[in-house]
């Protein structure tokens, strides 16, 4: 059974239904030890990946402050290739970002061929934080429920594999972190008094991201769930998804490179035969 919760088309995401705390029965060590084999077939597949160059891998990480994206980007970078890899972040919008329309910046950033991107935040951010911040009229980020399953739909048909994780923690454990960062000096760098005040809209966005998910997960670009209150089972339900997600590929992949492979011999051969 998978780690992280499939949201299925079209239905309606209670989030408190979900145990942010769940870990399916597995301690640390245990699950530590199933990441590492599993990011070793993880590391193998994506540079197959990289290698045939067909398809774009984009991962998506959304998340509320101290839900771990960086951490999660951090570790599943363990077991890709950094030659292809590469992470866009997306904060407050620059002027001419913000002069328009609201997917022109994230689709700048999409992946090409054999290239894995992942998006630390995303597009998302124009369906969540300008709703609970009222930064547009209701009737504005309403509409893009539609455009951005559109913008993904046309992604996924021409060949990306679209991956999105909402990592979810509990308003008690961002607390705790929180206060984590407080008290250790090394992290300090890490706080902001924003942090805090937006937990004063916890309610408002968990609505936020119930909408989202429910109206945004697709058949073709589907939401994954993350538990993520434990961050080696956060860690480990990611990485499982993704190399889930791209073992259907190996065989067509394998095939691909043996048939370059095959050629580039045959070139060598005849090469050697003339000379």
């Amino acid at each position: 059974m998978p780690y992280s919760k499939l949201v299925k088309p079209d239905s309606k995401v209670m989030l408190k239904e979900i145990n942010p705390s769940k870990t399916d029965g597995l301690d640390k060590a245990a699950a530590e030890e199933k990441l590492v084999k599993l990011g070793e077939k993880l590391r193998e597949l994506q540079e197959l990946h990289f290698a045939a160059g067909e398809n774009p891998l984009l991962l998506v990480l959304q998340g509320c402050d101290t839900s771990g994206k960086d951490g999660t980007i951090r570790n599943i970078m363990k077991f890709m290739n950094p030659q292809s890899t590469r992470v866009a972040s997306f904060k407050v919008p620059t002027p001419i970002e913000a002069a328009h329309d609201f997917l022109w910046r994230t689709h700048q950033q999409t992946p090409g061929k054999g290239e894995t991107v992942i998006f630390n935040r995303s597009h998302y951010e124009d369906v969540l934080i300008v709703r609970v911040h009222d930064l547009v009229e209701k009737d504005v980020w309403q509409k893009r429920y539609e455009t951005i399953n559109e913008f993904e739909e046309s992604l996924v048909e021409s060949g990306t594999i679209v991956l999105k994780f909402y990592l979810y923690i509990s308003k008690d454990e961002q607390e705790k972190r929180l206060l984590a960062r407080q008290q250790d000096p090394r992290k300090a760098w890490k706080l902001n008094v924003g942090d805090w005040k937006e937990r004063e809209l916890w309610k408002d966005y968990i609505e936020a991201y119930e909408d989202a998910l429910g109206k945004c997960s697709t058949k073709k670009a589907p939401w994954h769930i993350v538990p993520a209150n434990e961050k080696w089972f956060r860690d480990l339900a990611v990485v499982e998804t993704i190399h889930d997600a791209l073992k259907p590929y190996e065989e067509s992949w394998r095939a691909k490179l043996e048939a370059i492979g095959a050629k580039a011999l045959a070139d060598i051969a005849a090469y050697e035969k003339g000379r």
